[in-house]
Formats: structure tokens, sequence, C-alpha cells
């Protein structure tokens, strides 16, 4: 009884980094968006070659450290100035007091900040997830040693099981191989 499993993508070994650069290059150019490459070191520009831009990461950290920034401002404001205004040695209890205030709206700033961080952080990478389609690849291993990889998924406009594997072989991939889910 033969199981049909559902593909993930294509996977391709690229000999160094400068093929998988130049590969990376004219799979952009190709207008794939689904894919992404494997490298045991950085590459610098590959970020370009790909066609990544800049994360909208910072964006969600600022709004979660204005939340901070704003709670922190009501949590001493609204105890110390409405509900229980109280003057202790002649102090007044106005809007000059608030620097006293400061390392507490500080303190939640940052915390607001790194919490939706971490969390911005695992639902953009989609976690936590325990196993990835990439790890039923037998070749995959290699990318942590000497191996330069590009994987392009199935759920890719572009993707066409024939075409695409074609167009890896045409710029220069080895083991070209199917991946399963």
């Amino acid at each position: 009884m033969s199981q049909s499993r559902k593909v993930y993508g294509l996977g391709a070994e690229f000999e160094s980094a400068a093929s998988l650069m130049s590969a990376a290059e004219k799979i952009r150019d190709a207008g794939f968006s689904h894919w992404d490459v494997h490298t045991p070191f950085p590459i610098h520009g590959m970020d370009k070659a790909m066609g990544l831009g800049k994360s909208n990461l910072s964006a969600v950290v600022f709004v979660g450290g204005l939340l901070g920034f704003l709670t922190g401002i009501s949590l001493v404001t609204i105890p110390s100035f409405f509900i229980y205004p109280m003057i202790v040695h002649g102090k007044p209890y106005t809007w000059a007091t608030l620097p006293a205030f400061f390392p507490i709206i500080f303190e939640l700033t940052v915390l607001f900040s790194a919490f939706t961080a971490v969390g911005t952080m695992f639902a953009m990478n989609q976690l936590p997830r325990l196993h990835h389609p990439v790890f039923n690849w037998d070749r995959f291993t290699r990318f942590t040693d000497d191996g330069f990889l590009m994987v392009i998924e199935a759920r890719d406009s572009k993707f066409s099981e024939s075409r695409t594997k074609a167009l890896l072989e045409e710029i220069g991939a080895k083991n070209v191989t199917l991946i399963h889910d």
C-alpha cells in the first residue's frame, strides 16, 4: 500500500558560497518568493542577493515599548496623583514629582519591549515547531559542516516540480531532491 506524501519543496546543493550567491540572485530574478538558503557560516551580501528587505520586527517592538511606557506612566500617576494623593514632607504631588518614577517607567518600557520581541520572533518564525520538513532531506545535515543548500518551497506560486528542478540544475545545483512533508 503506497502512501502519497505532501511535497514540501525542492532542495539543491551547491559547491561553494559564491555559486550559492549567484544561484540566489537567479532564483530571486526568476520571481520566487518562498525559498531559503542554508550555509555553515554567514555569507556577506546574501540578504541582498535573496532580495530580503528590512524586517518589521523593529516597528512591532517599538509599539510594545510604547505600550510599556504608557503602562508605566499610568501605574505611577493614577494612584499618586488621583486616587491616593499624599503630601509627604511638604513635597507636591504634581507632574514635578514625575522624575522619581522614571526607573519604574524605564523598566516597564524595557520589559514590554523584550516580551514583544520574543513573542513576535516566535510568531514570525512559526515556533514552536518540533519537526521541520527539511529535516527529512538526508543532505540537510551537511549545511552545518560544508554544505551550501537552497530549498524552494512548493507553496510558492512559481513552483513547478519539473520546471523548478530544471532551473536549479541549469544554475549549477547538484543533488536536486524532492523534499516531502
